[in-house]
């Protein structure tokens, strides 16, 4: 099963984003390379700043996604102000499909 997770940083923290952003990538990486991690990226304020994050994932049940999502060096630094995981049946464009 696929899921979205989508997570808004807390206000006034761009800094910390960067700060952590080497451990994340290499996180995310080392998920692509398992064939969980199907696309990510940030999501960005009006000022074309990084707000957020947004990853498509494959795992076996809701709980997995959840595992995932709390490993993230983001999430495990304090960065997110919400972080919401939905089901997501991947219909258009999927690569895999």
């Amino acid at each position: 099963m696929y899921y979205v997770l989508m997570c808004k940083d807390k206000p006034d923290s761009l800094e910390l984003r960067m700060a952590t952003r080497p451990p994340h990538v290499e996180y995310l990486k080392d998920l692509e390379a398992k064939g969980i991690l199907k696309t990510a990226g940030p999501l960005l304020g009006d000022d074309e700043k990084p707000i957020g994050s947004m990853w498509i994932m494959e795992a076996g049940d809701k709980q997995e996604a959840e595992a995932l999502a709390a490993g993230d060096p983001y999430a495990k630094a304090g960065l997110f102000a919400s972080v919401e995981i939905r089901a997501f049946n991947w219909v258009f464009k999927n690569p895999e499909a």
